[in-house]
């Protein structure tokens, strides 16, 4: 056993680790499937490093399994560096210092060292993308040229803010008014005093999650959704009920806002993540009345409108004519031009972002300026960055879609916008299959991830397109060869 073990910052119990782990068995020796499910959770970030796991003995009677069986898993975790052991400690979770072992028999494709603080990009903890890791899991596009154009125009913006502290609660008033502007022209009157500049939509979403819920509060979700929403909601405190989307229902969503009484209700009404769905006028209204009528506070994440590649046109807004007290939008910069604007905003009353700006000092006290300037110019030069954005996802959405619909035998959906396919595989299999595809290089999200309980959308998972053209052709291989270790008896592709 190795005689270093991390500082512990979380226990892990039997049940939790079994409602992690879903149906992880699905063929192959015992103990090498539970290993790679334990080190498909730590890439994914649901098992964060530096978390004790349960004993042997303990995991083993949870999972109905031999201690031989736990034993073998947490030795082959150690073996690949996901795990340190030391007598009196248990089991922990790390992260490789070295290359990371595939799996028996198989090639990631010439894997690279990782470190022990890497994080994903798209914030979850957990390793970054290494060399020969192909990441199905970040939704974040690459940056667009007209990004360097975007900051030079900034830099030469930036003089009139230097005899200034360079602190803006609310954020730089040129771009509230820009986008107060595309309030407006959506059809949505809106000034610059109904807008809070915040450091990306997560911590939009995280200040409003801290703002309006306590400790035991309720808050309804839709199931599955956003996971990060989700995490902001029980670091808050809050208790998630989850409804089911794909599309929405909006009968029950109103029936569990009447039983619950929650606090907080948060939905993604556009291009939802990760089902790709997208409400409807009709139902965006009905969400509207709901929230006027329970007095309800209803956040709609509208990070990804802007991301329509259907030709459809941008989706109606959520919150309608604005006049609704209760119902408060959140957008972002990162998934429309790049992850690394961490510029995000939220649209509500004036009364609100008040409350929400002196909230915030807690934080981080106010946005960069230089990023602020630089999504200004990018806002108001959209109509010549969009089409080429939606272009290139569109043209990697379906060279994804098409080349699994080739080779597997899945429900792979055509999503009408956003950055992700909702893909069922047609079995409960989906923590099993994140395990093997993990196994063989591909980093994929499973669906129970995504909603409330850990437990639902067993059968699907979630892949972007995000990734170049070369990168998404080469992970259709790996993926089929995950899935020939999940289902080695299934039939040929779907065609």
């Amino acid at each position: 056993m190795s005689t270093a073990t991390p500082t512990v910052l979380r226990h892990l119990s039997p049940a939790s680790t079994a409602r992690l782990l879903g149906t992880w068995h699905a063929g192959g020796p015992a103990y090498v499937a539970l290993a790679d499910a334990l080190r498909a959770a730590v890439l994914s970030g649901t098992l964060a490093p530096h978390t004790r796991l349960p004993s042997e003995r303990e995991l083993a009677a949870t999972l109905r399994v031999s201690r031989t069986t736990t034993s073998g898993a947490y030795a082959r975790l150690r073996e690949l560096g996901f795990a340190v052991s030391r007598v009196g400690s248990g089991t922990v979770t790390t992260l490789p210092q070295r290359p990371v072992d595939p799996g028996p028999g198989r090639a990631a494709g010439g894997d690279a060292p990782v470190a022990d603080d890497a994080l994903s990009a798209d914030g979850i903890t957990g390793i970054r993308p290494a060399a020969g890791y192909l990441d199905l899991w970040q939704a974040t596009p690459p940056a667009p040229p007209e990004l360097h154009d975007a900051f030079t125009r900034a830099l030469e913006g930036l003089p009139a803010y230097l005899d200034s502290g360079g602190y803006e609660p609310y954020g730089l008033t040129p771009l509230r008014e820009a986008v107060a502007a595309r309030y407006r022209e959506r059809g949505v009157p809106t000034t610059a005093d109904e807008i809070l500049v915040t450091t990306g939509a997560q911590q939009a979403i995280a200040l409003l999650a801290r703002t309006h819920l306590h400790p035991g509060d309720r808050a309804v979700v839709e199931s599955p959704t956003y996971f990060h929403a989700m995490e902001a909601m029980r670091e808050a405190g809050g208790r998630l009920l989850g409804v089911p989307t794909g599309p929405l229902d909006v009968d029950q969503l109103d029936s569990a806002v009447r039983r619950a009484h929650p606090r907080l209700v948060y939905l993604v009404p556009d291009y939802q993540n990760p089902t790709g769905s997208v409400l409807s006028a009709d139902e965006r209204a009905a969400v509207r009345e709901i929230a006027d009528r329970h007095g309800v506070t209803v956040v709609g994440d509208e990070t990804l409108v802007e991301l329509g590649l259907s030709g459809d046109g941008t989706p109606a807004p959520f919150a309608g004519d604005g006049t609704s007290p209760h119902v408060v939008s959140v957008g972002s910069a990162s998934k429309v031009f790049w992850g690394g604007l961490r510029v995000g905003w939220i649209r509500a009353h004036p009364r609100v972002i008040d409350h929400l700006a002196r909230a915030r000092q807690s934080a981080d006290i106010a946005t960069a300026v230089l990023d602020q300037l630089a999504v200004a110019d990018l806002l108001r030069r959209r109509a010549e960055v969009l089409p080429g954005r939606r272009q290139l996802l569109r043209e990697r959405r379906d060279l994804l879609v098409g080349r699994l619909r080739d080779a597997l035998p899945w429900d792979v959906p055509v999503p009408p916008g956003g950055l992700f396919c909702w893909v069922d595989l047609g079995r409960p299999v989906a923590q099993a299959f994140a395990a093997a595809a993990a196994a063989e290089g591909a980093r994929v999200a499973a669906g129970p991830l995504f909603t409330p309980d850990g437990a639902g959308a067993a059968t699907h998972v979630r892949l972007t397109f995000t990734r170049s053209p070369a990168e998404l052709a080469d992970a259709v291989p790996r993926l089929v060869r995950a899935w020939e270790r999940v289902s080695p008896r299934d039939g040929g592709p779907r065609r």
